[in-house]
């Protein structure tokens, strides 16, 4: 009997040992991870503040609903080019810096930086196109520019639509940079927003970009503009503003789709011609051309932000056809 007894008891005292070593690792797991979380956090932190003092200005601050918006000025011609970013673009007039300075010698180039971008204040107002649009204009009025073309990257397609309908007395042309159309599809996609966020707050962003690839390399922007290109990427990344803006993209692409361009403004669209995930972007972009008397589609080779390597054709193409508008 004695013996049935020690030998019920030896599987269970296993079993305990085995329990323990279990708990014992999980919580040496967890303790790990809290660890890890508070050095990344702490890092971020620290990391951040000290990139305050280091990130230049640029540009002006305008008032902007009670806010200041940045605004790179450059060049001195009669004409005015207003640059707009594509969505999620950390520092817009850096970023557009190789455009900026093929166009420059030939017009007055205004780019622009939304709230949420570059040195611009944050904004607690819904992304949604029509305060963009709002603001943006605002912002020129600010500077007295009464009279430009709009020429922008990406979901500047979206947000240009409704601008030259709204301001069709101030706009003389609209220039697309392998622009967003309000057809094209995939838009309806649901973002994790929330995790973005926990991104964002935990530090995690920081590394994750610090472990990846340079975004930046082969780029024609020389080491200090890269540089503080970076520390306003890791400042504005996952920032309140781009968030709603995410939240805001899918309902603003079918806000546009009621819209068309105007019949008499000149269209001018740049479009990548080697866009393998969507087979029908020159098509889309052809299609859109039609709606203006004026339209022209432009295909380049490249990707997405065609003015990091093709700004040279971008600024010459522009000008002949603005030289040929001109003459109609």
């Amino acid at each position: 009997m004695e013996q049935i007894e020690a030998k019920n008891k030896k599987p269970s005292t296993r079993l305990k040992k085995t329990m323990t070593i279990i708990l014992k690792s999980i919580a040496v797991l967890l303790i790990a991870i809290v660890l890890f979380m508070a050095v990344v956090f702490i890092v971020d932190k620290i990391s951040s503040k000290s990139e305050e003092g280091k990130i230049h200005s640029y540009g002006q601050l305008v008032p902007v609903d009670g806010k200041k918006m940045n605004v790179l000025t450059q060049g001195k011609g009669e004409e005015t080019v207003v640059l707009l970013p594509g969505y999620g673009t950390a520092a817009p007039a850096l970023d557009f810096k190789p455009l900026v300075e093929e166009l420059s010698p030939y017009y007055k180039v205004v780019a622009i930086e939304p709230f949420g971008y570059g040195l611009s204040d944050e904004t607690e107002k819904e992304r949604t196109t029509e305060n963009i649009v709002s603001e943006i204009h605002e912002a020129l009025q600010s500077l007295k520019i009464e009279r430009y073309i709009l020429m922008g990257h990406s979901i500047t397609g979206i947000y240009g639509i409704d601008y030259v309908n709204k301001y069709p007395n101030e706009v003389s042309a609209f220039v697309g940079i392998d622009s967003s159309v309000s057809t094209q599809g995939g838009m309806d996609v649901e973002f994790p927003i929330t995790m973005f966020k926990f991104l964002k707050k935990s530090g995690l962003v920081r590394l994750a970009l610090k472990l990846g690839s340079d975004p930046y390399a082969g780029l024609p922007h020389d080491d200090e503009t890269k540089e503080q290109m970076r520390m306003i990427t890791l400042k504005n990344v996952y920032n309140s503003s781009v968030m709603n803006e995410m939240e805001n993209i899918y309902p603003n692409f079918v806000a546009a789709q009621k819209l068309t361009f105007p019949k008499n403004l000149p269209l001018l669209l740049f479009v990548q011609s080697n866009n393998a995930d969507r087979p029908d972007w020159l098509s889309l972009h052809e299609e859109q051309a039609k709606e203006s008397m004026y339209g022209k589609v432009v295909p380049l080779e490249g990707d997405h932000y065609l003015h990091h390597t093709r700004s040279k054709e971008i600024a010459e193409n522009f000008r002949e056809y603005m030289k040929e508008m001109k003459k109609e």
